[in-house]
């Protein structure tokens, strides 16, 4: 034929922009309908854009029909609610309850439970806990992914503690950084094997993550983050980390996978929601299935941000066991704000989100902090099934960051830290002893989840800050 259709004839026929136009133009250059007059071909075009419908499996037309109609919704109705476990719920506000209750009216939720520490949190409330059927939920794993206790007990008296105040002190601000300043800048960097990671090659989005997670690594965040040296105090005989009962120095620290872990929340919970368009109210609880890429890329990139923050974790120690001049007798570590995929009891297997709640499997070691003038505890999981084998992973917060700062003062809480001999480096007031719950309280109300095998009590605290 002399003549062929161009884009503007087809958008005359009223073609919409996009990729119906391109998909028509070169279907017709097929041999067979190239062989159809102009005319026949618009009418042709003419009838497929006014019944798209019929021509879905046509062997010439269906990309082109599929182009045509309106994509699948992807809005997602929320189901009836399914019930779930909770624990203490005298000391849980009524926002956390309800976002918990939304959570369980997802599609692909198969079980929950809710801590007795949580409180509000953006999709599922800090402290929940939620298993799900092959989706991960970056919004259940939380912002801070891998968030992590690291304690290291050394064979030092707590006396140790006392008479040494000042030269501790100096060992916290000479081999820790908080916030955001982005390179430990003392001392050789430290590398570890976890930068090499193929993810970061392999995951176009990680591509150029990479170096500032090398310059971050073995830094903490800021908020309540902290470094701290106190007193472990061990009471159960039969703890499986080999320590006599008995009083030691201990190094407790708590943070996360840093900018790596914020910016894979980010992104993917961005993508999620808009693949997954959940009611308003349950919008940021939007899931990435692990049959599909995304589900895919996210859960790898979730598991890359974890390894990282325990790399973080490990620098830390390092330095300070270094700085100290002491090998640990003893080492516990736990994930929170994770994501794990586990057979539930009744065998299923499910992906479990622990946003804010530490693992309590049967026999599995943990670290509950308390504040930082109440003691946290070393604990051993007992594998409750309606707790989804968790427990509180800390005893949660009792005044926003907004209400501590407007309703403490700086004076009083000075004066609250001296009386509990505490030191503090840097800190708010949003991080005040009591801006949280009564860790005994939340420890009495999870006694089922978990035994107690000893205490951490904090006497030199490390936070963020001057």
């Amino acid at each position: 034929m002399a003549q062929q259709l161009r884009g503007n004839d087809l958008r005359q026929l009223g073609f919409p922009e996009g990729r119906a136009i391109g998909l028509a133009l070169a279907q017709l250059q097929r041999k067979h309908l190239k062989r159809l007059s102009l005319t026949n071909q618009l009418t042709l075009l003419q009838q497929i854009l006014t019944t798209p419908m019929d021509f879905v499996t046509h062997l010439d037309w269906s990309y082109v029909a599929a182009a045509l109609l309106p994509p699948p919704s992807r809005h997602i109705e929320l189901v009836a609610r399914k019930p779930y476990a909770l624990y203490g719920a005298e000391h849980i506000e009524a926002g956390a309850l309800h976002q918990m209750d939304t959570a369980m009216k997802l599609p692909v939720t198969v079980a929950g439970a809710l801590m007795p520490d949580a409180h509000h949190g953006y999709g599922l409330p800090i402290g929940g806990v939620l298993a799900t059927d092959n989706a991960v939920i970056p919004y259940a794993v939380g912002v801070d992914i891998g968030c992590r206790m690291a304690l290291s007990v050394y064979n030092l008296p707590p006396k140790h503690l006392t008479q040494r105040v000042q030269e501790l002190q100096k060992l916290l601000l000479d081999n820790t950084r908080f916030g955001n300043r982005t390179g430990f800048q003392h001392g050789r960097k430290m590398g570890h094997e976890v930068l090499d990671r193929e993810e970061f090659r392999d995951i176009p989005f990680l591509r150029n993550k990479q170096a500032t997670a090398a310059d971050q690594i073995g830094t903490s965040g800021s908020g309540n983050h902290f470094v701290e040296f106190g007193i472990v105090d061990i009471t159960d005989p039969t703890n499986e980390m080999g320590v006599p009962v008995g009083q030691y120095v201990g190094l407790l620290s708590h943070s996360g996978s840093r900018g790596l872990g914020a910016s894979v929340a980010n992104h993917y919970t961005k993508l999620a929601m808009e693949n997954c368009q959940l009611p308003n109210e349950a919008k940021h609880l939007a899931w990435l299935s692990l049959d599909g890429e995304l589900g895919q890329e996210y859960w790898a990139a979730m598991n890359l941000a974890g390894a990282y923050a325990s790399a973080c974790h490990e620098h830390i120690h390092q330095r300070m066991a270094k700085a100290l001049g002491e090998r640990p007798l003893a080492k516990v570590e736990n994930h929170h704000n994770f994501a794990w995929r586990e057979t539930l009891a009744d065998g299923r297997e499910a992906i479990v989100h622990r946003k804010g709640a530490t693992p309590a499997g049967k026999g599995v070691l943990g670290v509950i902090p308390g504040s930082m003038t109440a003691p946290g505890f070393i604990v051993r999981g007992r594998g409750v099934a309606d707790s989804l084998g968790s427990a509180s992973h800390g005893a949660g917060r009792l005044m926003s960051r907004t209400r501590a700062k407007q309703e403490l003062s700086e004076s009083a809480v000075r004066q609250h830290l001296t009386d509990h001999g505490v030191v503090l480096q840097g800190g708010g007031l949003d991080e005040a002893p009591m801006a949280y719950k009564d860790i005994r309280a939340v420890m009495q109300s999870q006694q089922e989840l978990v035994d107690v095998l000893g205490s951490f009590t904090p006497k030199i605290v490390r936070m963020d800050g001057a």
